[in-house]
């Protein structure tokens, strides 16, 4: 009856352990876990490619995950510590 509304094609089926990854990084990220969230980056990238190794991600998921890594890629960029000017000097 409302077939319609299932699956409009906006946003590929998630893949839970690739949610769980991208969770973990936004909930570093936004509590300035600066080094955590980097590796919490690594293991997004691994956990990604290991999948789309396995023929797990469908080519909607792989481009939908892809997109959202290369944007990850580019916000952590310098996000680290080391790079942190004092504010006191």
């Amino acid at each position: 009856m409302f077939g319609f509304f299932k699956n409009m094609g906006k946003t590929p089926r998630r893949n839970p352990q690739l949610e769980d990854a991208i969770t973990k990084l936004n909930l570093n990220r936004s509590n300035n876990y600066k080094d955590a969230a980097q590796e919490d980056f690594k293991n997004l990238e691994a956990v990604y490619k290991e999948l789309c190794g396995n023929g797990k991600l469908n080519d909607k998921q792989k481009a939908y995950y892809h997109d959202m890594i290369e944007d990850f890629r580019v916000k952590m960029d310098g996000y680290t510590h080391k790079d942190q000017k004092p504010y006191w000097t």
